[in-house]
C-alpha cells in the first residue's frame, strides 16, 4: 500500500500542515518539528511526488546548467559540486551543453515556466546570455565568467593571484628565463594569468617577454615546446596557463629526451584529475571547484527563495600545489 502524507502526519505525531511545509522546505516550522517530520519520511520510506510539490511551491523544481564542453575535469568537478548542492535542497538539474550562444534560449527548458533559475558555467559571449536571462526575468548566477558585470551575481577565481604564485615559485627556484604559454583570448582567465606572469616578473627583474599563445590544449602545449627544441633554445621553466597545455609540454621535453625538471621545470594551473597521475606529477596551480559551485548555488537559491536581492561577486583564492615537475635550477 502507498505511503501518503497523512501517514508521515500520524507516524510523526503532527499535523499535515507542518508535514507539507516540511516537504515544500517552508522556514516556519521548528526544528525539532522539522527532525520529527524527516524521521518519519525515512522510517515509512516516504518519497513526495516532486510535480505535486512543484505546483505547490509555485516552481519547477529544476535548476539549468550552460556549460559549452565537458572535456575538462575541473568543470567536471564543479558541475558535480553542483549537482550535490541542488539535490540536498530538492532540484533537479538540466544540462544544456553547446558552444552557440542563444542555442541554449531556443532549448525549451530555458523558457520562464521550465526552469527556476540558470548557472552558466564558463560561458562564451556572456553579454548576450546576460541580456537574455534579464529580458526572460529568469534568476542566474555566473561561474568562472570572463568579464566582471556589477549588475550580475558571479563566482571568479583570482587567477591573477595564481599567475603570480605559479610563475614566483619558479622565480623562487632560480629560475630566470620564464617562458609562458597563455590561453585564447576570450577568456578573462587567460589575460589575468599572463598578467600574474607578467608582474612577477617584473618584480623580481626579469623580462616577462617569452610568451607564446596557447589554447588550453595539450596540442598547444606540444607544438609550442616543439618549435622550441627545433630553435635550439629552451627556457629553463614553463608557465603553461592549463594543465592540458602543460601535459603538452612534457610530452613533447620527454620524447626529444629531456628530464624533467633536471633540464625544464613545468607548472600548469587548475589541478586537472590526471595532474597527480602522470609522471612526473604534476605541480599546478589548483582551482577551488568545489567551492565555485557550493557559492553558485548557494547564491542562485538565495536570490531565487528572495533571501537575498542584491548583485554578489564572490573571488575564490587559487592553491599552488608543488609537486615533482618542478626544481631548482641546476645551471
Amino acid at each position: 500500500m502507498k505511503v501518503s502524507i497523512f501517514d508521515v502526519a500520524k507516524r510523526s505525531g503532527l499535523s499535515v500542515v507542518t508535514v507539507s511545509r516540511v516537504i515544500n522546505q517552508a522556514g516556519t516550522v521548528r526544528e525539532k518539528n522539522r527532525q520529527k517530520v524527516l524521521d518519519a519520511m525515512k522510517e515509512l520510506d516516504y518519497h513526495p511526488n516532486a510535480a505535486a510539490r512543484s505546483l505547490a511551491r509555485g516552481k519547477t523544481g529544476i535548476i539549468g546548467l550552460a556549460i559549452t564542453t565537458l572535456n575538462d575535469s575541473f568543470l567536471d568537478a564543479v558541475v558535480k559540486e553542483i549537482n550535490d548542492r541542488l539535490a540536498e535542497k530538492g532540484y533537479f538539474l538540466a544540462l544544456s551543453i553547446s558552444t552557440e550562444v542563444f542555442a541554449s534560449f531556443d532549448n525549451s527548458m530555458f523558457q520562464e515556466d521550465r526552469v527556476d533559475g540558470v548557472i552558466m558555467l564558463s560561458p562564451v559571449h556572456e553579454d548576450d546570455y546576460v541580456m537574455e536571462l534579464k529580458k526572460k526575468k529568469i534568476p542566474f548566477v555566473m561561474l568562472d565568467n570572463q568579464h566582471v558585470h556589477p549588475s550580475v551575481s558571479s563566482v571568479i577565481i583570482d587567477n591573477y593571484k595564481g599567475g603570480y604564485d605559479a610563475t614566483k615559485h619558479l622565480i623562487d627556484l632560480g629560475h630566470t628565463e620564464i617562458a609562458h604559454i597563455c590561453g585564447p583570448a576570450p577568456y578573462l582567465s587567460s589575460s589575468e594569468r599572463l598578467r600574474g606572469f607578467v608582474s612577477a616578473m617584473e618584480d623580481a627583474g626579469l623580462n616577462p617577454s617569452w610568451i607564446e599563445q596557447g589554447d588550453f590544449s595539450i596540442t598547444s602545449g606540444y607544438k609550442a615546446t616543439s618549435g622550441w627544441i627545433k630553435s635550439g633554445k629552451l627556457p629553463s621553466a614553463v608557465f603553461a596557463a592549463d594543465d592540458l597545455t602543460a601535459f603538452g609540454v612534457i610530452d613533447a621535453l620527454k620524447n626529444a629526451g629531456y628530464k624533467i625538471p633536471q633540464d625544464v621545470s613545468v607548472i600548469g594551473f587548475d589541478d586537472q584529475i590526471f595532474s597527480a597521475e602522470f609522471h612526473p606529477m604534476l605541480t599546478t596551480i589548483r582551482q577551488p571547484a568545489e567551492s565555485m559551485g557550493r557559492h553558485g548555488v548557494d547564491l542562485l537559491l538565495k536570490w531565487i527563495d528572495g533571501t537575498v536581492k542584491r548583485n554578489t561577486t564572490v573571488q575564490l583564492e587559487p592553491e599552488l600545489i608543488i609537486r615533482e615537475s618542478t626544481g631548482r635550477k641546476l645551471n
